[in-house]
């Protein structure tokens, strides 16, 4: 335990000159969760520095008080906004976070981009908004057997054309307009939907690793957003915010269940971050 930092039975937590609060989600739930655990030093951002609480072994620690605060701060922001009926986008497309994001967002009633975020996706939504209607008209034909109805060859052009709109637009196929806020893990990573939703005036929840701008969000939640269980641990409380604000306070057994990993997580090793290229929207994979 770092030393001034103190744990309590209760869940509780307190640092020298910080009274004792109940937090969203505990310093012991972080920890292990490897929430604290930031990049090397050389990889960090210096606006980062007020959110550091010291560095061991060239890897920068992540200061989880003030990440419990900010956490708070997130959860009744999210959960206010869900009361008001506000529409939520969640965005994470590295594969660590994809199957967490599908989950979570969906739990929670909300819309999500986990696979690639297509230029324009929220400035030119008019655009996108027509491949989203030729999506839910190629499944209303499958759906009624139309396609059965057509030659062999171009039913299966069609059925390959609404797979891969399902891949990278079935997490808004519900979704009528901009959303009002965007939750995103990865900050670096989703920079082009960071710079839409400046352009637009939609206000930004984050998960910000030590190699993150703070300055570009703007509801910050100081953790790691390479590892899995330290994403699953903020983006479940983020849906638990929002689903609360829905539907009331979370029973028990209303709570997330754990995510397993499935198709995204073979063979996934925590390595240093990478700056990464976001494919043209028409480049296949």
């Amino acid at each position: 335990m770092f030393p001034s930092w103190e744990m309590h039975l209760d869940g509780g937590l307190t640092r020298i000159g910080v009274r004792k609060y109940m937090p969203v989600v505990s310093l012991a739930q972080m920890m292990e969760s490897g929430v604290h655990f930031g990049h090397q030093t050389r990889r960090w951002n210096p606006k980062m520095s007020p959110y550091i609480y010291t560095s061991r072994n060239g890897v920068h620690i992540i200061d989880l008080v003030q990440t419990a605060q900010l956490m708070d701060n997130a959860y009744n922001y999210m959960r206010s906004h869900a009361e008001q009926g506000k529409k939520f986008l969640f965005v994470g497309t590295k594969r660590q976070a994809a199957g967490i994001i599908a989950q979570e967002a969906s739990r929670c009633g909300s819309h999500y981009i986990n696979q690639r975020w297509l230029g324009g996706m929220l400035t030119n939504w008019a655009t996108i908004k027509t491949r989203v209607d030729r999506l839910k008209d190629l499944e209303r034909r499958e759906e009624t057997g139309a396609l059965d109805l057509l030659p062999k060859k171009e039913a299966s052009m069609l059925r390959r054309e609404m797979t891969k709109l399902q891949k990278y637009l079935g997490g808004i196929k519900t979704m009528r307009k901009v959303p009002d806020i965007v939750v995103i893990v990865d900050q670096r990573r989703e920079y082009n939907a960071v710079q839409e939703c400046q352009k637009l005036s939609i206000p930004i929840v984050s998960m910000l690793d030590t190699n993150c701008d703070p300055d570009v969000v703007d509801i910050p939640i100081p953790a790691n957003d390479d590892a899995i269980r330290s994403i699953k641990l903020i983006v479940g409380k983020l849906a638990d915010a929002i689903y609360e604000g829905r539907h009331g306070q979370l029973e028990a057994e209303d709570d997330y269940e754990d995510y397993d990993g499935g198709e995204y997580d073979d063979d996934y090793e925590e390595t240093e971050y990478t700056d990464a290229v976001i494919p043209d929207e028409e480049t296949e994979e």
